[in-house]
C-alpha cells in the first residue's frame, strides 16, 4: 500500500511540478482547483473505509510534533480532514502554519465515529486558505451535524453546565459540558491542541457553571460531536 500512495504522490508532483518542502506562496485562494488524481471533498466522503485516499487540503490546526509524527485538522472550502500521526520531519511541520496547502495521500479510517486519514505520505504545496467558523448552533442535537466533521464552527449562547480535569489536576485535557434549549453536549480542550497557550487554558479550566458563553472549535468525533474548542468567548 506504501508503493501504491508513493506512486500516487510522484505522479501529483510530475503533473504540478510542484516540489516537496514549497509552499512559500501566501496567495489567499477564493476556490479549490484540484491537481489531477486529487479527490473532491464529495468523493472523499463517499470513499468506503479502508479505502486508499488522496486530498488537497489547508492546515487550520496542527496538534503537537512527537515522535516524527504530527496530527492535523485541515479544510479545502467544501470540507474537513482530520490527518492522524502523519509522518513528518519536525523541519516541514514548522512549515505547516495556517493556512499551508498539503496533498495527502493515505487511507480513509473510522475510530469511535471520528473519520480520519490515516498512514498517510505528504506534500507541501502552493497557496494557502484560512478557513472562518461556521456557525452550527442551530445543528446541535441533529444528525446532521456529522456532516461539519473536522470543520471549524462556531456555537453561540451556550450555559456552562461543568468543567473538569482529565485525570483530576490540570496540565493535560479539559472536559466542559455546555447545554442549549435544556440538553447537554460534550466539548473538549485538546491539550496537544493548544494546552499551551497558557490564558486560553486558564480560561477554559476557570469556567462556573451558569455561564453563558459562545465557543469555537473542530467538530471532533468521539462516540458523538465532541469539538475540540479553540475559541470561548464569556459573554
Amino acid at each position: 500500500m506504501k508503493k501504491i500512495l508513493a506512486a500516487v504522490l510522484s505522479m501529483g508532483i510530475a503533473l504540478s511540478a510542484v516540489a516537496c518542502g514549497s509552499g512559500s506562496s501566501t496567495t489567499t485562494t477564493t476556490e479549490d482547483v484540484k491537481s489531477e488524481g486529487v479527490m473532491s471533498y464529495a468523493d472523499y466522503a463517499a470513499a468506503d473505509l479502508d479505502s486508499e485516499v488522496v486530498i488537497e487540503a489547508y492546515v487550520q490546526g496542527k496538534q503537537s510534533w512527537w515522535d516524527n509524527k504530527a496530527t492535523l485538522y485541515t479544510q479545502d472550502h467544501d470540507g474537513g480532514y482530520f490527518i492522524y500521526e502523519l509522518p513528518i520531519t519536525e523541519e516541514d511541520y514548522n512549515k505547516l502554519t495556517t493556512g499551508t496547502k498539503i496533498k495527502v495521500a493515505g487511507v480513509k479510517s473510522e475510530w469511535s465515529g471520528e473519520v480520519e486519514i490515516v498512514d498517510a505520505m505528504y506534500e507541501i504545496e502552493s497557496g494557502n486558505y484560512v478557513a472562518s467558523p461556521v456557525d452550527c448552533t442551530d445543528l446541535l442535537g441533529k444528525d446532521s451535524l456529522k456532516d461539519r466533521q473536522n470543520q471549524l464552527v462556531s456555537f453561540s449562547g451556550l450555559t456552562v453546565e461543568s468543567v473538569a480535569y482529565k485525570n483530576e489536576q490540570p496540565g493535560d485535557d479539559i472536559y466542559v459540558t455546555l447545554s442549549k434549549d435544556g440538553n447537554s453536549y460534550d466539548f473538549c480542550l485538546e491539550y496537544y491542541l493548544n494546552g499551551s497557550d497558557e490564558n486560553f487554558y486558564n480560561l477554559v479550566g476557570g469556567l462556573e457553571s451558569g455561564q453563558t458563553v459562545d465557543v469555537e472549535g473542530f467538530l471532533y468525533w468521539y462516540e458523538g460531536p465532541n469539538p475540540h474548542l479553540t475559541k470561548v468567548t464569556v459573554k
